[in-house]
C-alpha cells in the first residue's frame, strides 16, 4: 500500500512596495519627533517649558502611534471621538492634579 501525501502549495507573494514605503514614512516621522525630544532634553534647562514640551511630544507620538498602528485613523469619526474626548478629560485631570500638588507643597502642614 502506497501512501500518497500531497505537499502543501506555498505561494510567495511579491512585497507590497506601497505598504513598505508607508511604514518607512511612519518610522521617519516618529524618528523626527524622537530627535526633537532628545535635542530638547540635552539643550534646555530643567523647568516648566521643558516638561511641557515633553508632555506635548509624548501626546503627539502616542496619538500618531494609535492612529497608524491601531488603525484608529482609518475608523469612523464616532469611534475616533469616543476615544479622544476621554483622553482630553484625562489630560485636564492630570494638569489639575499637578497644579494642586504644586500649591499644596507650598503649604507647611505641620507648622514647622
Amino acid at each position: 500500500m502506497a501512501h500518497h501525501s500531497k505537499e502543501p502549495q506555498i505561494t510567495v507573494l511579491p512585497p507590497n512596495k506601497e505598504k513598505i514605503r508607508h511604514l518607512w514614512k511612519v518610522a521617519g516621522i516618529l524618528l523626527v519627533i524622537t530627535i526633537f525630544e532628545f535635542i530638547t532634553a540635552f539643550s534646555m534647562p530643567h523647568g516648566a517649558a521643558k516638561t511641557s514640551i515633553f508632555v506635548l511630544m509624548t501626546i503627539v507620538k502616542a496619538a500618531y502611534i494609535v492612529g497608524e498602528f491601531m488603525h484608529l485613523r482609518y475608523e469612523s469619526k464616532v469611534l475616533l471621538w469616543s476615544v479622544l474626548i476621554p483622553i482630553v478629560f484625562i489630560v485636564w485631570m492630570l494638569v489639575a492634579f499637578v497644579y494642586e500638588g504644586m500649591k499644596l507643597s507650598d503649604i507647611n502642614f505641620l507648622g514647622f
